[in-house]
């Protein structure tokens, strides 16, 4: 004989155990996930290839150089005054004078930056394992103007007999600030993107500046007293080369370099 509906439902509830059919309901739905069918994509879905590191076929290597020019009235020097510290007087072996515009023979103009702004995209190059250095002496940075690569060490060092604060502030690269007695070791610090430029100060003495450009290949150069630059074992290709100073800004030119070829260039600033 079959038991009435209601006598089912009154067995229901009497028997009913809210907790464990939770936990059986959630056991059900976990076995469920379980077996769904696995992502066809790996761990590594996503993430690109790393480039290889670009080697210039030497067969073909080219170059840029030339002369940066200042044109205008050639600038008054100016002295600087380091008489607040006679330590610096002394070390410096001579007047010091103002380094911002450096007009030598010929209005050649020293301690330009040059870099290639572009032309370079997609290639990849290994670090260099020599550091560059930036020396403290005279109580004057040397080199004024310095490039280095991304990730390459700079080794700044005191030669002096007294206290230094080297202060790049920098904008995209971390910005830091560290004190150097006379006869410490040397400070080492790596850039980790292009930068151009960074500059940098001694915050004991006011008078002591330099600039660092960061750059993310080995094409750069600064130029000589006499204004003069070469950039070589350049890969053929149509390039943007761009000239800095930190006084009169930025000059660009687009040049095409052919496979074991040279050009020549002249860049010129115009005194403001």
């Amino acid at each position: 004989m079959l038991a009435h509906p209601s006598n089912i439902l009154c067995m229901v509830n009497r028997y009913f155990n809210p907790a464990l059919f939770s936990l059986a309901l959630g056991c059900a739905l976990l076995c469920g996930c379980s077996r769904q069918k696995p992502s066809s994509a790996g761990p590594a879905s996503g993430a690109q290839a790393e480039i290889p590191y670009y080697h210039v076929d030497q067969a073909t290597a080219s170059s840029v150089d030339g002369t940066i020019v200042y044109a205008g009235a050639r600038p008054a020097v100016k002295p600087i005054d380091m008489s607040d510290d006679p330590a610096c007087v002394h070390a410096h072996h001579g007047r010091p004078y103002d380094e911002s515009l450096m007009v030598g023979a010929k209005n050649g103009l020293g301690n330009v930056f040059l870099y290639i702004d572009s032309g370079l995209e997609g290639k990849r190059f290994e670090v260099p394992t020599t550091p560059v250095v930036m020396n403290q002496a005279g109580c004057w940075f040397e080199p004024r103007v310095v490039g280095i690569e991304v990730g390459q060490a700079m080794n700044v060092v005191n030669s002096d007999p007294v206290t230094h604060n080297i202060h790049p502030m920098a904008q995209v690269n971390r910005e830091w600030n560290h004190s150097q007695g006379p006869g410490d070791p040397p400070i080492v610090r790596h850039f980790t993107q292009p930068e151009i430029m960074i500059p940098v100060k001694c915050n004991i003495h006011s008078w002591m500046r330099a600039y660092i450009g960061v750059v993310s290949n080995p094409y750069f150069a600064v130029s000589d007293a006499a204004g003069k630059f070469r950039i070589p074992n350049l890969p053929p290709g149509t390039y943007t080369i761009a000239a800095w100073q930190e006084k009169l800004g930025t000059e660009r030119q687009t040049v095409t370099v052919g496979p074991g070829g040279a050009v020549h260039l002249q860049f010129v600033f115009r005194a403001k």
